[in-house]
């Protein structure tokens, strides 16, 4: 593993593609088993990127998870399944988007298959997955698209939101299945009722807390 890192668990991150997507790979350190979230890698470089720090830590991939199924968190999607020989983690109402994933990469300059054919496991609001002894909590978070969840590692006190929540500022609303009201109190009963010190890490841009988010953002408040 990498020099210097003595937590138990750690969360690595990687910003792929002209839309500046963030990828995380979340590492439990007992086992060296990971979970890849959003996989958005669009150039080779990129992938080889991605693919060189798990090959280089000797990173065993047990889950490949999508807080939802947008082109641009899901560029490097099909690379990655087929890499890894894993199914796609996500929850059943994003399975449309991931369908149209050619069609929207079309409009937004993104050269992807039709991603219908991948094998899918569905989750749900409330699961739990594991890998070695890290725990995640599915919460589903819908408002920004159908099928959006937020990953949440208590060991680590952090919530992976996807393009839900942003620091200071929220996921869109105004593309097909978006809907304000439904974000904004979901993000109020699901992610703010987190404890104020838990790290919120979002699909794009710099990260932030928890009680940041319920001080400041203007949306939220």
């Amino acid at each position: 593993m990498q020099k210097g890192l003595s937590r138990k668990y750690m969360i690595k991150q990687f910003t792929f593609n002209h839309f500046e997507v963030n990828t995380y790979v979340i590492v439990d350190k007992e086992t060296c088993q990971c979970a890849i979230v959003d996989p958005a890698p669009e150039a080779s470089y990129e992938d080889e990127q991605l693919l060189r720090y798990i090959e280089e830590n000797s990173l065993t991939v047990s889950h490949i998870l999508l807080t939802h199924a947008h082109v641009d968190h899901i560029a490097g999607l099909r690379q990655c399944c087929e890499h890894f020989h894993l199914p796609v983690t996500m929850h059943a109402e994003g399975r449309k988007l991931l369908r149209q994933a050619e069609a929207w990469g079309s409009m937004m300059g993104f050269a992807v298959d039709n991603m219908g054919d991948l094998e899918v496991l569905e989750i749900n609001d409330n699961d739990i997955l594991h890998f070695g002894e890290t725990e995640v909590e599915c919460r589903y978070v819908p408002g920004h698209c159908p099928g959006s969840l937020c990953f949440v590692v208590h060991s680590e006190r952090l919530v992976l939101t996807g393009d839900a929540l942003f620091h200071y500022s929220i996921g869109r609303t105004d593309l097909p299945g978006g809907d304000y009201p439904t974000l904004i109190e979901k993000l109020k009963t699901r992610i703010l009722t987190l404890p104020d010190d838990y790290r919120v890490l979002p699909g794009h841009g710099i990260e932030s807390l928890i009680g940041k988010e319920k001080k400041y953002n203007s949306f939220l408040i």
